[in-house]
């Protein structure tokens, strides 16, 4: 028995109305995430640096505390991202876009397509990308209330996202239909490392 057991339709608040239908649903890929929105393998190497310059100046003491504080947060970083992977539900319907979200207080929180001014996609190693949603006027929603699930930095503004999805393009393509059947929508951008646009067909320029 989990937590999750109360739930009517997994990652659902309540039951869908009879006009209302799941296109897709999945959940972050933890390891992506971990590396993405919590930048471990820059944390790695920010503590493993202080070890080296520690161990340069013959600081044995400094070396030591610093490699088991750095164990310490990256463990928690690691942890963190599992956690969310395991608790996080992104769901698409032909109506809305839900995200299941929180560790240790999960929360529905229900974006709908009608609401969506853009969205961007970016893709990651191995198939993995993050979809960032822009939402028409001054969205409610609050950056910590978001957070990891939302673009980074953006305080005034917060942007959804759809943080580390397996088979990303798949899923900015059934976005893309599902939105364009509820309002005109700007096309879906997809974006390679280093930020490369490349041609995606079947989207209007």
């Amino acid at each position: 028995m989990s937590e999750y057991d109360h739930e009517p339709t997994r990652g659902l608040p309540g039951e869908l109305p009879e006009d209302e239908h799941i296109i897709w649903q999945s959940a972050p890929d933890w390891k992506s995430l971990a590396k993405g929105a919590l930048h471990i393998r820059l944390t790695v190497f920010y503590f493993v640096a202080i070890v080296l310059w520690a161990i340069a100046r013959g600081d044995t003491n400094t070396a030591v505390a610093v490699s088991v504080l750095g164990t310490v947060v990256v463990s928690l970083f690691t942890l963190f991202a599992w956690g969310v992977g395991r608790t996080t539900v992104y769901t698409l319907t032909n109506k809305r876009i839900v995200l299941r979200v929180g560790v240790a207080l999960n929360k529905c929180i229900n974006l709908p397509l009608s609401e969506i001014e853009s969205a961007n996609l970016k893709m990651l190693p191995e198939g993995h990308g993050n979809i960032v949603l822009s939402l028409k006027g001054m969205p409610r929603l609050g950056y910590l209330m978001l957070w990891p699930h939302a673009r980074s930095m953006r305080f005034v503004r917060p942007q959804p996202m759809l943080r580390a999805i397996p088979d990303a393009r798949n899923v900015a393509s059934l976005l893309f239909k599902a939105t364009q059947k509820v309002q005109p929508v700007a096309p879906v951008e997809v974006r390679q490392e280093r930020d490369r646009n490349v041609p995606w067909a079947g989207v209007p320029a």
